[in-house]
């Protein structure tokens, strides 16, 4: 059985913790599960509103590209409690083209809100950021392996994983940590063509050691975990949520 100060250790009450990229999908789950732990959440996202209202998540209707809108989004959240603890970025987008061929524009534009907006909302939360706050970048499996039609965000992903090492080095030593949440193959809107694919939706299963997609529930747990005292002393590390894809052999 668990003991009162064990689970004590995955407690949130009292933090404040935003997540952009927060309607829907992978970036909702984790919002919602950070508030059931107890987080007052402020989540952000493209949509006017959330696919789902979720007791304990304050949701900005803000694109992580609208930095001015970002910076509101953090001094609201801020101000409620004299700083923020927690900061999960999971927003993302994939353009992939058949061809594997993508345009200079489209290349850019994935880079762009998949990379360089991930690091310019960081500066900004680390600037309101209390002592031993969190940072978690969602990452992919494509960070560290080659996939098909999407140089753009392979190179995001795998440049995604790599800010996530050099900000924990550059922010360790104000007690701020940085890690990545690097999902495999998870149902949500974005895969949801390959998901409606029977050939492709098998292949991916098959492909992890666990025979099966993962859920956007799956990531809730490993969130919780980075953002809370139980990974008190883990900085700069990548944790794999992929049903086992990226350890299997034949």
């Amino acid at each position: 059985m668990m003991t009162p100060g064990t689970l004590a250790l995955f407690d949130l009450s009292g933090r404040t913790a935003v997540v952009a990229g927060a309607s829907r999908g992978i970036g909702a789950a984790i919002a919602a599960g950070l508030a059931g732990a107890g987080a007052e959440v402020h989540a952000c996202g493209r949509s006017a509103r959330p696919a789902e209202a979720v007791a304990g998540v304050t949701y900005h209707a803000c694109d992580v590209m609208d930095s001015a809108g970002f910076e509101r989004v953090c001094a609201t959240a801020a101000a409620l409690q004299g700083g923020i603890d927690a900061f999960v970025f999971a927003a993302g987008i994939t353009l992939p083209t058949a061809s594997g061929r993508q345009s200079a524009e489209t290349f850019a534009e994935t880079l762009a809100v998949n990379l360089t907006a991930a690091y310019r909302s960081a500066i900004s939360v680390t600037a309101r950021m209390r002592d031993s706050g969190s940072i978690v970048f969602v990452t992919s499996i494509n960070a560290t392996l080659g996939f098909p039609g999407n140089p753009g965000y392979v190179a995001a992903k795998g440049g995604l994983r790599q800010l996530a090492k050099a900000l924990a080095l550059d922010l360790g030593p104000g007690g701020t940590r940085v890690n990545a949440l690097a999902p495999g193959y998870i149902r949500t809107r974005m895969t949801a063509a390959s998901y409606a694919d029977p050939v492709q939706r098998a292949a991916r299963s098959a492909r992890t050691m666990l025979g099966r997609w993962g859920e956007p529930s799956d990531l809730v747990g490993a969130a919780i975990f980075l953002v809370s005292d139980a990974s008190a002393y883990v900085t700069g590390h990548e944790l794999v949520v992929d049903g086992g894809w990226t350890a299997k052999g034949l």
